[in-house]
């Protein structure tokens, strides 16, 4: 998750919400943490790389993992493609002299030798480059309250939470402010490479999802009130064009610059979080094993899996971010619907173990209601590749399963370590 493309994709979302983009982000928030509460309690449960898949898989049923799988991958493959799609296309409108395509390839380049050097490198990156980009959001929120204050208009006011299009738009407002959240799930895939997995990976993925919400609702609200309203000219640009109307042009160009780092961070998350994805199923045997399945001895990487990654993120080049966004959604919604629906099945497995229903069944079975209505919210283009995506994993599913009748290849739990 980067915090600051609440800005990068403002306009956006101010426009699908009728001007009611904090109540779009607030709804969002609310669906991620009833799923971010399940994807805890199965992290606890089987600590293992694989997030969604190996959730679905361990407590539905295997072949339901690898349709979760299928779909998830929609998400995780497209998000880095989508990363470093927002982040060209930025530098494309600020150098226009230099070929959009360049972008895209400095960031494939620079992130895949980031992670197959090592997490511990590119953590240490990341933390240097988010811990500016946080810098630069609240200089922004700063700026606009001053803004705000020298110009005499009201610090209080519903209409960012309301809008004027109704519950309606916001809610697909929502459905697509919750690309903003894509990613805090992705701690989940880094459970075998991370110390006393069983109690930390649950708390990390809620207090990412919950604080990310909270920064995404503050700034939102406030960068409504200086840019009300549903209809922009310039609405891919619209936050680059509020930053220099409350701070100037270097304030302008600070932030373009906040923007392209919350971006280079997230891409270098999104690239690590894919590649493990892919080595669980490779090391299942649900894809090759070969390739899949593949750790280079030095750095103790997928490396394999991150140069796929980087390959893919080269359709950036002849895409743009509206239909590539699409596959992201649907892909995320799918696989937090069944993750929700995996705790429950855990529930009915395991009765006999006392577990608290409010936790197993209740929370998660609110989080599929309000994931389904989000899913609803998606425009049409986005269900029909989305649903092509889902009939490509059946078809293979059923060749891989020979016609459903054998079990999709596993990995014992125990062989994780």
């Amino acid at each position: 998750m980067a915090p600051i493309i609440v800005l990068g994709i403002f306009g956006v979302i101010a426009e699908k919400s009728d001007g009611g983009s904090a109540g779009s982000y607030l709804l969002a928030t609310v669906a991620m943490l009833f799923t971010a509460f399940s994807y805890g309690l199965m992290a606890r449960h089987f600590p293992v790389a694989g997030s969604a898949y190996t959730y679905v898989r361990k407590a539905l049923d295997a072949r339901l993992g690898f349709i979760v799988g299928w779909a998830i991958l929609l998400d995780y493959l497209f998000l880095p493609l989508v990363i470093w799609l927002i982040g060209g296309a930025y530098l494309s409108g600020q150098f226009p002299g230099v070929p959009f395509w360049v972008w895209i390839v400095a960031f494939i380049v620079t992130t895949s030798a980031l992670n197959i050097i090592g997490l511990k490198v590119a953590d240490r990156t990341n933390f240097v480059l988010m811990t500016f980009q946080l810098l630069i959001l609240a200089l922004f929120v700063v700026f606009t309250i001053v803004h705000l204050v020298s110009t005499s208009q009201s610090l209080v006011s519903a209409t960012p939470f309301t809008g004027s299009g109704g519950v309606s738009a916001i809610a697909a407002g929502a459905a697509v402010a919750a690309y903003s959240f894509l990613g805090f799930d992705a701690v989940s895939t880094l459970t075998e490479e991370t110390h006393d997995a069983e109690r930390t990976i649950p708390r990390a993925i809620v207090i990412v999802a919950l604080v990310g919400g909270a920064l995404f609702v503050i700034v939102s609200y406030f960068v409504t009130l200086v840019s009300p309203g549903g209809s922009f000219e310039n609405t891919d640009s619209l936050a680059n064009d509020i930053a220099k109307t409350i701070g100037g042009s270097v304030f302008g160009a600070v932030f373009l610059a906040g923007l392209i780092l919350g971006q280079f961070t997230s891409g270098l998350a999104a690239q690590a979080a894919v590649a493990r994805l892919l080595y669980a199923m490779g090391r299942d045997g649900v894809l090759p094993r070969r390739g899949f399945a593949l750790v280079i001895e030095r750095f103790h990487t997928p490396a394999f899996n991150i140069v796929l990654a980087g390959i893919i993120g080269l359709a950036a080049i002849f895409l743009d971010v509206a239909t590539s966004t699409s596959f992201i959604n649907f892909g995320a919604f799918t696989a937090f619907t069944l993750v929700n629906l995996s705790v429950i099945g855990y529930f009915v497995r395991h009765r006999a173990d006392s577990l608290n229903p409010w936790r197993y069944v209740l929370l998660p079975a609110a989080g599929v209601v309000i994931d389904i209505y989000l899913l609803t919210q998606l425009d049409s283009r986005a269900l029909i590749l989305g649903l092509s995506w889902l009939g490509l994993g059946i078809i293979y599913l059923l060749v891989l399963t020979r016609g459903l009748t054998r079990t999709p290849p596993e990995v014992d739990i125990s062989e994780a370590g």
